[in-house]
């Protein structure tokens, strides 16, 4: 179980992730994308395009988690990045 504070933040990437990536990868992409320590104590969450893989990357005192869900039905399907709106005029 990963033990979350009050001051735990979550993370959660716009878009997709390739999830072939490990923790070097997606610890990089922590640093790059999000601009923060992976190191932190922070949970990051990274989904595939179809949503239905889904991959958190959390550090301790111990060392680096690094957790994977293949979901049966995309039960993420609400975290579909918006879309910008519509003129009608």
């Amino acid at each position: 179980m990963i033990p979350l504070s009050p001051a735990t933040r979550i993370y959660l990437a716009a878009g997709a992730t390739d999830l072939r990536k490990g923790f070097e990868g997606l610890s990089d992409l922590v640093k790059h994308q999000f601009k923060e320590d992976p190191q932190s104590g922070h949970l990051f969450v990274f989904t595939n395009r179809k949503r239905n893989r889904v991959k958190l990357l959390y550090s301790d005192t111990t060392g680096t988690w690094l957790c994977a869900k293949r979901l049966f039905k995309a039960a993420m399907h609400g975290l579909k990045p918006m879309r910008p709106p519509r003129c009608a005029f």
